[in-house]
């Protein structure tokens, strides 16, 4: 990253970002003035193109970032130090429709996935234990242990199994939620086959969670509550046996793009984030939209400072009504627990060079493109409508994660400019803001996007990661899955009993 040394995203911008690390006294030149650089400055974060007055707005991709908190002079180093948000708190807001598809052609590209009876498509096909509460994760991590060792996981993509610790002693929406993720997860199509496994005595009961579950196919997945059966080993492994005779015979078939539902996620992010990884995700996200297909972004308190953008890109009124409430319930969820509504970024954002939470919602919201939100869903609410879709979630990497998955997608994209080796229930992809990330972390990236900030362009870039999606999609394991880390968590607010 030595050739381009700084980049100024907009020409409205006040700060420049340094794309490597600045020393004093070094001379930056830009449209046509001469800054001078009056301290070390690291990668990724900004330097400031004039004297910024206490108060002042400090801008951004084009946008406030917030302001000064104390003068700030020409060439100083922009960081949490002397900069403060504007944000408030819950806010009322006026639709004001801009709306901007992008130009994409519509391609003849396919990818082989497993066509489910019910009309999904599943870009795995795997066999999944899901406890209905944590009292069983020991049984189910046994069963799953043996099945993998009895069949070799031959005719399958994986075995896995998916402890946690809810499904008892909770309450309300907390109940609510570990029951709908958990059928969310049981009817998702990269499972070909699902063993629910359940203790007796939970809150979360057998009987009434398969009720709730509506239709589903009785060969693919089967129930065992461990209270009600002699051997519980023993019932499991039978079970599991007769779903895997039915999974292993599944055979990956021609689908066309539209069928793709696709998780957009971002965490430990940097001063790049908005620059790279997140605009890539952005093309690919108008690309596949624009092919018919589904998107979708969570992560609501980040957000926070570029809501208005998601807004007015509403197809109309009502979604426009929705996401303002998706906006402001999750402030006011701030606000009854006596927390501060922008207590972010993270110590990790802010040393990767991002300041305020509108500095990360402005880069964050680029994951989205610019194609028209169609739909607004809560929490645990699956996808009924093609193109963009705004979920409820927090931005917690593994609780996002999940819940991108739980709504039905089939693979979450992740963007990360410090790195992390998590992986949700579907394939969680990882792409780098930057090289060295990339180059330091192999066994955890899986594409990087730093060459944008290198000489690459952002066309030549996204087509090779429409690419390694489709592969994916057909198969192709990401380093989550390579590595083994699969893992779900689901939102809690209330008391535990």
């Amino acid at each position: 990253m030595d050739s381009v040394r700084f980049l100024k995203i907009n020409q409205d911008d006040n700060v420049v970002v340094a794309i490597s690390a600045l020393s004093q006294g070094e001379v930056l030149e830009v449209d046509g003035q001469k800054i001078t650089v009056l301290e070390d400055v690291p990668a990724g974060h900004k330097v400031a193109l004039q004297d910024v007055a206490p108060k002042q707005d400090i801008i951004k991709y084009g946008y406030p970032i917030g302001h000064a908190r104390e003068a700030i002079a020409r060439g100083a180093w922009v960081n949490e130090k002397n900069i403060k948000t504007n944000l408030e708190g819950v806010l009322d807001y006026t639709y004001q429709p801009s709306l901007t598809d992008p130009d994409f052609d519509k391609r003849n590209t396919s990818f082989k996935g497993y066509k489910r009876s019910d009309g999904q498509v599943g870009v795995r096909n795997e066999i999944w234990i899901i406890p209905t509460v944590g009292c069983v994760n020991g049984i189910i991590g046994q069963l799953a242990d043996a099945l993998k060792k009895e069949t070799n996981n031959q005719g399958i993509d994986a075995i896995v199994h998916f402890p946690h610790n809810y499904g008892c002693s909770q309450l309300g929406d907390d109940h609510a939620n570990t029951k709908k993720i958990l059928q969310d997860m049981v009817k998702h199509p990269n499972a070909g086959g699902v063993l629910v496994v359940g203790l007796g005595c939970e809150n979360n009961q057998v009987s009434v969670f398969r009720e709730e579950l509506g239709d589903y196919d009785t060969n693919r997945i089967k129930f065992m509550e461990t209270q009600k059966v002699g051997d519980e080993f023993e019932h499991g492994m039978e079970l599991l046996r007769d779903i895997y005779a039915v999974a292993s015979k599944d055979q990956r078939t021609d689908c066309p793009l539209s069928d793709l539902k696709i998780g957009l996620k971002c965490g430990g992010s940097d001063g790049f984030s908005g620059i790279t990884a997140n605009p890539l995700l952005g093309v690919f996200s108008d690309f596949l939209v624009a092919q018919g297909g589904t998107t979708v972004l969570t992560e609501v308190p980040e957000m926070f400072g570029a809501e208005t953008i998601l807004m007015n890109r509403c197809q109309d009124k009502a979604t426009f009504d929705k996401t303002v409430f998706l906006i402001n319930d999750f402030k006011e969820y701030f606000i009854r627990n006596e927390q501060p509504v922008y207590e972010n970024p993270s110590p990790g954002n802010k040393a990767g060079g991002i300041s305020t939470l509108e500095e990360k919602s402005l880069g964050c919201t680029q994951k989205c493109g610019k194609s028209t939100v169609r739909d607004v869903l809560l929490y645990g609410e699956r996808l009924k409508t093609p193109g963009l879709n705004l979920l409820s979630s927090p931005g917690n990497d593994l609780v996002a994660a999940t819940a991108l998955a739980a709504s039905g997608c089939q693979i979450v994209l992740f963007t990360t400019g410090r790195g992390t080796p998590f992986g949700s229930f579907v394939p969680t992809m990882k792409i780098s803001t930057n090289t060295s990330l990339y180059q330091r972390k192999p066994k955890w990236i899986d594409f990087n996007a730093g060459g944008i900030v290198e000489g690459q362009s952002m066309e030549s870039v996204a087509e090779a990661f429409i690419q390694y999606v489709v592969s994916v999609a057909e198969g192709s394991y990401v380093n989550n899955e390579k590595q083994g880390y699969r893992e779900i968590s689901i939102f809690k607010t209330g008391v535990t009993l």
